[in-house]
Parts: C-alpha cells; structure tokens; sequence
C-alpha cells in the first residue's frame, strides 16, 4: 500500500519528529488522551442514561444535557488535539492500522448520530423534558452512541497493540537461540 502525501507529511512534520525524539512528550500526551477520553465518555454516559431513563429521570433532560455537554465538547477538542499528536509520529503505520480506521468510522457514526439526533429527535425535547420515559428514538440515539463510544474505547486500545493485519516475519529476524 503506497503512503499518500499527506500522511508523509504529516510523519515529516516538526511536531512528529519532536514527538520522536522526545522521552517525555509521548507519555504525558498519551496520559492526557485518555483522561479526556474518559472524560468525553463519562458526560455522555450521564446524558444518555438520562435519555434511557436509566439515571437522573427527576431532572428534566435539557438541565442535564447543559450541565455535562460543555464538559463533553472541552474534553474532545483536548482528545482530538491530544490523538493527532500521537498519530504523527506514526502516520505512515496509523495509516495501515485496522484498528485505527475502524476508529475514525466509530468517531464519524458517533458525530452522525449526535447530528440526527439534535435535528430530529432534539427538536421534540419541549414535550418530553421533563418525562422520565424519553421518545424511542432518544432512548435509540442512547444507545447508538454508547454502543460507538464503548467501541471507540476498545479500538483505541488495540490500537496500540497492534500494527494492521501484516503478520508476515522482517526478512533480518534471526530464530537461531543459543543452546
């Protein structure tokens, strides 16, 4: 698989190589990535178990989506900024990544449903705010987006177990062991 452009630039850049050489950077933005993903996971849990009617059904929805959504949306620019500092370095073998491609379309289905939700389902909340029981597809979104952000969470960690689908041996690996 040929690398395109724009990965070879994005492994070429400064912050990538800065990224490289540095024994502190990778650690302490890797901590930071997953705090704010647990972050971006916790306030959407709370919403949607809101929406599920599982949790928090004394208060009215829009209280709740208030409260935690500013938090949400802080917590996953840090994410995003955080995760694109730990591609770079990497590009070119991201790029190959199974597990990294499965996560971007986790992130795309996940912002899609968030989008159908607040143009359809959202534009009713005047009629059902403050019921403990939400219309079918709020409680449908809910678990929509806990099914893609628990699969986000899973697919980020392999990612960093695996390199792709290319088992194949390097040519120089020598399997001669000492006796």
């Amino acid at each position: 698989m040929s690398t395109p452009a724009f990965v070879q630039a994005l492994y070429d850049s400064g912050i990538a190589v800065w990224m490289r050489d540095s024994l502190k950077a990778m650690p302490l933005i890797e901590a930071t990535h997953v705090l704010a993903i647990a972050t971006v996971f916790g306030t959407i849990l709370i919403v949607d178990l809101r929406l599920l009617g599982v949790a928090g059904t004394g208060r009215p929805y829009s209280v709740v989506a208030r409260e935690m959504l500013g938090k949400t949306w802080t917590a996953f620019v840090l994410a995003v900024i955080t995760g694109a500092l730990m591609v770079a370095p990497n590009a070119i073998t991201y790029y190959g990544n199974t597990a990294f491609r499965l996560k971007l379309l986790a992130l795309v289905l996940a912002g899609l449903n968030m989008v159908i939700f607040q143009l359809l389902t959202a534009r009713t909340m005047p009629t059902w705010d403050t019921s403990a029981k939400t219309p079918t597809a709020a409680r449908t979104a809910a678990i929509i987006s806990l099914v893609l952000w628990t699969a986000i969470i899973f697919l980020g960690r392999w990612i960093g177990f695996t390199k792709g689908y290319d088992f194949s041996v390097p040519e120089d690996v020598q399997f001669e062991f000492p006796q």
